[in-house]
């Protein structure tokens, strides 16, 4: 069949909206109509050259749809089910999946290619393969993806809103939750307040975090966070560590978790400085990976018990944890709806990419065309 989606072709060079082929449902595959993708910033990877990937490649990798097909042994879900699609496929067999770290499963060794793991591609033109982004693609119309990718949500949950627990939700929220581990009492500093470092806000408070710092240079981010649960807001590194200092009478922060854009020494470094002993920093953000940006004193890791750790979809389960954010969300007790800043159609692509860059966005949002 033939499906509309927004393309990166390369480094530096804007999405391009096209029409492609796209395989159906093979074995193990389910074929979705896409109703929403999230516009997150790991995208901007892809142009900006931070995560090379095999280009031509569909991107998109926060999408929310109805299947409309399946193929040969689907069990997962049927046509007319209602799926979030998970950025990380999970297998529930590999020794990650087996041992709880589902987020690691070794189906995502080919997510940045866009290529499954038979050596497939599902989209194409004029005899080109083309990729799809985390074997997703969904700045596509439609998607042909693995049942490994799906998870099936209650059918009365609006999908233009439920997108959000694909990537940006369980990235933030479990950064804190989970990976920081972050407990009642705890202060927490934020770094970078957009689609993850929002969630992460959300993360502290139902942790039970005493202080939540906020740093992002964006006015409209910080008066955002502070609405959704942050004690303190600050622009600089400088003024909140000066404060945390104060507020923790000399302590320290016990979890910093980083979330800007595309984090870079300082950064880092900073995040290090605001813990205190035994405290945990948590690296979410992407960086060009032929750059070291971890540089920080062994002794001062030593002597402090110090922690630096990487945190890939907030160390979340994507089949338990996308149901159970849902499932706070229908309850009243996490904020999805006001996430969303702005919506557009497929072909503002680049100017919904044009607004995250600008700090307008705390999350924007493709609406497919029904």
């Amino acid at each position: 069949m033939k499906t509309k989606a927004a393309v990166s072709l390369g480094v530096h060079r804007p999405f391009e909206i096209m029409e492609l082929d796209l395989d159906g449902p093979g074995e193990g595959e389910v074929l979705i109509k896409n109703v929403a993708a999230g516009l997150c910033h790991s995208d901007l990877h892809l142009t900006d050259g931070d995560m090379p990937p095999r280009y031509p490649i569909v991107g998109g990798h926060e999408g929310s749809g109805i299947v409309e097909e399946v193929g040969p042994g689907v069990t997962k879900v049927k046509p007319g089910d209602h799926v979030v699609c998970s950025y990380i496929p999970n297998c529930g067999i590999c020794r990650y999946c087996a041992s709880g770290r589902s987020n690691l499963c070794d189906l995502g060794a080919t997510i940045l290619e866009g290529r499954f793991p038979d050596g497939s591609f599902k989209f194409h033109k004029d005899g080109v393969d083309y990729g799809s982004l985390c074997l997703l693609g969904s700045f596509a119309e439609r998607s042909t993806v693995s049942q490994h990718s799906v998870v099936k949500i209650d059918d009365w949950l609006p999908l233009e809103t439920a997108v959000l627990v694909g990537c940006g939700v369980p990235a933030g929220w479990g950064s804190a939750v989970y990976n920081n581990g972050l407990r009642a009492g705890d202060t927490a500093v934020i770094f970078g307040i957009g689609g993850l470092g929002i969630n992460a806000v959300q993360g502290a408070v139902m942790a039970g975090a005493r202080h939540i710092v906020a740093i992002d240079p964006v006015p409209f981010k910080r008066d955002t966070a502070l609405k959704f649960g942050a004690t303190h807001a600050f622009a600089t590194a400088e003024e909140a560590h000066d404060a945390v200092r104060e507020m923790t009478w000399g302590q320290m922060a016990d979890g910093a978790l980083i979330f800007v854009g595309t984090p870079d020494e300082k950064i880092i470094a900073d995040a290090f400085a605001i813990i205190g002993k035994g405290g945990t920093v948590s690296l979410a953000s992407l960086a060009d990976p032929a750059k070291l940006t971890v540089h920080v004193s062994g002794m001062e890791l030593t002597l402090m018990e110090k922690t630096i750790k990487g945190s890939l979809f907030g160390s979340s389960n994507p089949q338990y944890d996308i149901v159970r954010l849902l499932r706070l969300y229908d309850e009243g007790k996490l904020k999805l709806d006001e996430l969303v800043t702005q919506r557009y159609r497929l072909e503002e692509v680049n100017q919904g990419y044009e607004d995250l860059r600008a700090g307008k966005n705390i999350r924007g949002v493709i609406i497919h065309d029904s």
